[in-house]
């Protein structure tokens, strides 16, 4: 019993004493000499770079510092690193825990080389937290700023003491409502500059608030999930799914689509946003639920492929919407191999947009058949899950998946990864053989099948409605393109009021003109084909076509209205009466059509 009780205080102690070696301690050497800190509220995010000079006032060399995390924003740190502050060498950040100290969020940078008894030195600590600015008020209508709040603290919050520090926000513009004046303070223009404060003891605090006026886009991918499939025959395909809201103050009231389009700027929205995606991205393709999304663009750059991505409608503030973005590139470009040794080195993440933010990823890797002795290399935590498999065309045994989560990414998680893998050569011919295996039994099948008549008679009417059924289809399918070129009608007449150039728009109108004519003629000739199976269907799809008529001759008193507005033959509030009249008819002939389309 005695024993027992022995060996059970030895373990106690042995764990205690190896917790604490895993523990760091703060050195009362080390003093900050000189603090600079900068932050950054001009986006949704709020980005802070420290720039610290560290002395060390004992005799023994430094090997490291502790950076401490301000409590009010600790739990929203998406970023952090450091580098050197004259040659920028980065500096290697881990997370720590301070013997002492629970409750706080520490962080050990490692000093490169070690901070010898009587020297000083100087690093920059950038660090990024997001879901800190809070709107207020949280709810504005649609002609209203916004207005957000950032809560912190004024001096640098840190294990050591501080002999003089400075503190400088910069915000989106001069509209500043409040801010706090702990003197010394001043403001100019974009910038509140504060101190400098002498002498302040570890852990010192003091509240910081400022209120401004911030329009800017607050939009956060709530969840993505992002998919690359790597094949050996040249080809990587990417793939993301993404949800997206609108972060900033919630829209109250009523939306105003007319409002809206007569002044698109000063609005807390978003319109559109900027996607950069890799310089051999091609097939790009932008859809959503209902399917191909046309506004947008896409530009290609020396270095990278710009898309310009707009959502079918503007995000205001508790909008969400969903999308996907998928590309294709060449994988002698991500895809490395000597022998049967392979690696894969590609961004985790794409630039969403600037200023990004996505809450939660996924990142699955699908990897081609018989991969084994897979390793991962990240630059940042991650955390793996277990590894799936993904069956597609001509697997047997499915293809591994490398599943990857992350919480919490901002632009400065751009960075690359690296999948190890193995994977035998010979298996490059498993497909190309089953392929050829499929081909000679499919026309074995249908030799035997075409040579045997197992009909008894033939179902006529069965066979029609199949056809009505397709044809039916086709037309539903044709309407839904015709009807998205009244919003290019509407952009087009939307911009030559703005540019006044006739002949952009009448060259933009053209184009429109042709494609609106082509679609036309295509559901007229499958009225035709309705008609001649003697389906009802065939006079829904004529009324439909009525419809759409009367639905072209608004747009062409819109464009009357729009060329008389701009020659100075119309003023501008018999413009606008017009077309508010305009509008109206579009809209109840527009409920008429999709009411018919969804009966047909």
């Amino acid at each position: 019993m005695h024993s027992k009780v022995l060996l059970v205080l030895l373990l106690s102690v042995f764990v205690a004493v190896f917790c604490k070696t895993n523990q760091d301690t703060i050195d009362k050497n080390v003093v900050n000499s000189k603090v600079e800190r900068k932050l950054d509220i001009s986006s949704h995010l709020v980005k802070t770079v420290t720039t610290v000079t560290i002395e060390n006032k004992g005799s023994t060399a430094v090997r490291s510092y502790l950076f401490a995390l301000d409590p009010s924003l600790k739990d929203s740190l998406s970023f952090i690193g450091a580098v050197t502050k004259d040659d920028k060498e980065k500096l290697a950040v881990k997370s720590t825990s301070v013997s002492g100290e629970s409750g706080k969020t520490f962080f050990r940078v490692e000093l490169q080389p070690a901070l010898d008894g009587g020297k000083t030195v100087a690093i920059e600590v950038e660090a990024v937290f997001s879901h800190v600015l809070q709107p207020y008020p949280s709810e504005i209508t649609q002609a209203e700023k916004q207005l957000v709040v950032l809560e912190a603290s004024l001096y640098f919050y840190s294990p050591y003491s501080t002999a003089t520090q400075t503190t400088t926000v910069t915000t989106t513009n001069s509209n500043v409502e409040s801010y706090t004046k702990t003197k010394p303070v001043s403001q100019s223009d974009t910038t509140i500059n504060y101190g400098p404060y002498e002498d302040k003891a570890p852990f010192s605090e003091a509240p910081l608030r400022v209120h401004e006026e911030n329009n800017s886009p607050f939009i956060t991918v709530t969840t993505m999930d992002r998919v690359i499939e790597v094949s050996h025959w040249g080809n990587i395909a990417v793939e993301e799914h993404i949800d997206m809201k609108h972060t900033g103050a919630k829209l109250k009231g009523p939306f105003s689509r007319f409002d809206y389009q007569r002044q698109q700027d000063g609005y807390a929205s978003v319109k559109s946003f900027r996607t950069i995606l890799p310089a051999s991205a091609r097939d790009v393709y932008y859809r959503d639920e209902i399917g191909n999304i046309s506004t947008s663009n896409m530009k290609e750059l020396d270095e990278s492929v710009d898309v310009e991505l707009r959502p079918r409608f503007p995000l205001f503030g508790g909008w969400k919407t969903r999308y996907f973005l998928g590309y294709n590139v060449p994988s002698y470009e991500y895809l490395f191999f000597k022998g049967d040794q392979y690696a894969l080195k590609m961004r985790f993440v794409d630039h969403i947009y600037d200023d990004m933010l996505v809450d939660q990823l996924q990142l699955k890797i699908i990897l081609p058949e018989g991969a084994k002795n897979i390793e991962l290399k990240v630059p940042f935590d991650v955390e793996r899950k277990g590894d799936e498999i993904h069956y597609t065309y001509l697997d047997t045994l499915g293809r591994p998946v490398v599943v990857l989560n992350k919480v919490g990414l901002v632009e400065q998680h751009i960075q690359d990864f690296e999948l190890h893998y193995t994977f035998p050569k010979y298996l490059l011919l498993q497909e190309p053989l089953l392929l050829v295996g499929a081909f000679y039994l499919l026309f074995l099948i249908v030799i035997i099948y075409v040579r045997l008549d197992f009909a008894i008679t033939k179902d006529e009417a069965k066979e029609s409605r199949m056809r009505v059924s397709s044809l039916v289809d086709e037309v539903q399918s044709i309407h839904d393109r015709r009807s998205a070129l009244y919003q290019s009608y509407d952009d087009a007449i939307n911009k030559f009021k703005s540019s006044k150039d006739l002949a952009a728009f009448q060259s933009s109108r053209k184009k429109i003109d042709a494609d609106y004519k082509q679609l036309s003629q295509q559901i007229q000739n499958l009225q035709a084909q309705l008609k001649a199976e003697g389906s009802d269907a065939a006079e829904k799809v004529g009324e439909l076509q009525r419809f759409d008529s009367q639905y072209k001759e608004q747009i062409g008193l819109a464009i009357t209205s729009a060329e008389k507005l701009v020659s100075g033959k119309l003023g501008r509030q018999q413009y606008l009466d017009a077309e508010s009249a305009t509008t109206a008819k579009c809209e109840d002939i527009y409920k008429k059509m999709e009411a018919l389309r969804a009966n047909l």
